[in-house]
């Protein structure tokens, strides 16, 4: 998979792309990634990448030229199908299911924007798609490019060292990830659940999906409406309820 980044500040992304789950994607040739500095795409001599608004308001907006001077040079050089992604707060929020279709892409290119934002040009003619990681703003889309990328990266056949924690982590089944625990058995008092040691993997199996759906219940209520539960673990879930009723 390649990824290319347009970006003002491309030295952002040198820190998190050289360690952890990228840098090894990287390493076995499962990830490309190349950055590309707006600025470089500017024809004239201070290299203007923003303009004040049409109309009036505070901030600058980034230029349509630059982006489109800058799409045309990675996509010649590729001669293949690209999905374009603007990063912005407009875009709809990325997700496990999003991940998982982006990942599925031989070629991405991701926008970050800056200022106040693109000219909506960008939008109407030249990108695929338009990603935000949040209801809130940023300084740009650095930190949501990196974000995009490290969605993906796990996702990458051979990426992660046990694709099992891939599979069982949270979103990738719309429920929270179940506690986890390891040695020591107890410390200050606090011990582990009886039931992870006892090596009955039905019980623990069970206590992994109740843990779940009681962490869901409790921090995220609402990814249970699409989480498809089967019959006894709407049972589950209905006995969670009565407790933590009774618990409060």
């Amino acid at each position: 998979m390649r990824v290319d980044i347009i970006s003002l500040f491309p030295s952002m992304f040198k820190g998190p792309f050289e360690e952890s789950i990228i840098k090894r994607a990287r390493e076995k040739s499962l990830l490309e990634i190349h950055l590309h500095n707006l600025r470089e795409f500017a024809t004239d001599t201070h290299r203007t990448v923003d303009d004040t608004p049409f109309g009036g308001g505070a901030g600058m907006v980034m230029k349509v030229e630059p982006i489109y001077r800058v799409l045309n040079y990675i996509k010649e050089n590729l001669k293949k199908r690209i999905k374009v992604v603007l990063l912005s707060p407009q875009g709809k929020t990325l997700n496990q299911d999003i991940a998982f279709e982006l990942v599925k892409e031989e070629n991405i290119i991701l926008i970050c924007g800056r200022y106040e934002g693109v000219d909506e040009r960008v939008r109407e003619y030249l990108i695929d798609e338009e990603l935000s990681i949040g209801d809130y703003v940023l300084s740009g889309g650095e930190i949501a490019a990196m974000v995009v990328v490290d969605a993906m990266a796990r996702l990458l056949p051979g990426a992660v060292g046990d694709e099992r924690s891939v599979k069982e982590d949270s979103f990738s089944r719309p429920l929270l990830d179940y506690a986890q625990y390891t040695r020591p058995v107890e410390f200050m008092g606090w011990k582990v659940p009886e039931v992870l040691r006892s090596g009955n993997h039905q019980k623990i199996g069970e206590w992994r999906i109740k843990n779940m759906l009681k962490k869901t219940l409790r921090n995220r209520p609402d990814l249970l409406e699409k989480a498809n539960l089967t019959l006894e673990e709407k049972r589950w879930l209905e006995e969670i309820k009565k407790t933590l009723n009774l618990n409060s």
